[in-house]
């Protein structure tokens, strides 16, 4: 049998669970900026959010994305 430090093992949460939790919880919010479930003013509100206050994104070259 293996010990695992509590946070280390066993299964993941959901991405989306640890955002909802992390909004409901702390008032985190954490929105991709092509986020499917937004229209396009929504969506184009979170770029300019983002841009506001992290500066612009970097734009990736094709096949050196992450």
């Amino acid at each position: 049998m293996r010990y695992f430090p509590k946070g280390y093992g066993g299964e993941r949460p959901d991405p989306e669970q640890v955002k909802r939790e992390g909004w409901k919880q702390q008032g985190v919010l954490v929105i991709a900026e092509d986020d499917q479930r937004l229209n396009w003013p929504e969506r184009e509100l979170v770029k300019q959010l983002g841009s506001k206050l992290y500066g612009p994104r970097h734009k990736q070259e094709a096949g050196h994305g992450r």
